[in-house]
């Protein structure tokens, strides 16, 4: 019988490789496509034969992203994203959306500047907050803001910082992007990094 472990270890590997060099910010050449594991399949003779399925598109990385973005613009329009609050977690008193999920900046994008430097895959990975921010519980109303990118697309921002969601975070109150690549960071009551 044929052991799965080495390569399904060297897949997972490689994911976690390749979402983290989508995340340095700096600009990079595209990640190169992402292909299934490698599977092999018995034959009559007893020997392995080694079979794979088709790789990941930038087609697919396209859709996936406009997923992303009309999901994103779904929810707060409905408003509850987009009211922000502090809520207690791990790393303490941190900034989250109305639906208690955890808010990140990103320490290469620069402060006030009303600009992202997230794209291609970054923002795959770090989806912004889309839309007008408003106050909600411990929020500093000042502190709120927006500003439009070059495609139209409003974002929102706290103490100058453009707010991202990291697509690790499944649920409300994890903070799994905290520290990512040491340039991503939750924020405080005040529109800091914690940690950074």
């Amino acid at each position: 019988m044929v052991s799965l472990a080495g390569p399904l270890r060297a897949t997972g590997a490689i994911l976690t490789a390749l979402v983290l060099v989508g995340c340095s910010g700096a600009t990079e050449p595209e990640a190169p496509p992402v292909t299934a594991p490698v599977t092999p399949a018995a034959t009559e003779a007893g020997t392995t034969e080694t079979t794979m399925t088709p790789e990941t598109t930038a087609a697919t990385t396209e859709t996936t992203t406009a997923s992303m973005e009309t999901t994103s613009a779904e929810t707060d329009a409905a408003g509850n994203a987009l009211t922000l609050a502090m809520s207690d977690s791990n790393l303490g008193e941190i900034l989250v959306d109305g639906n208690g999920v955890t808010l990140y900046l990103f320490t290469n994008d620069t402060q006030g500047a009303d600009a992202s430097t997230c794209e291609g895959q970054c923002l795959v990975n770090w989806p912004p907050l889309v839309g007008e921010p408003m106050a909600g519980e411990g929020v500093d109303d000042s502190l709120l803001g927006s500003f439009t990118k070059p495609d139209g697309t409003v974002q929102a921002t706290y103490n100058g910082w453009p707010l991202y969601y990291w697509i690790q975070d499944t649920e409300p109150g994890q903070t799994t992007g905290q520290g990512v690549q040491g340039v991503w960071f939750v924020l405080d009551r005040d529109g800091e990094a914690v940690g950074g």
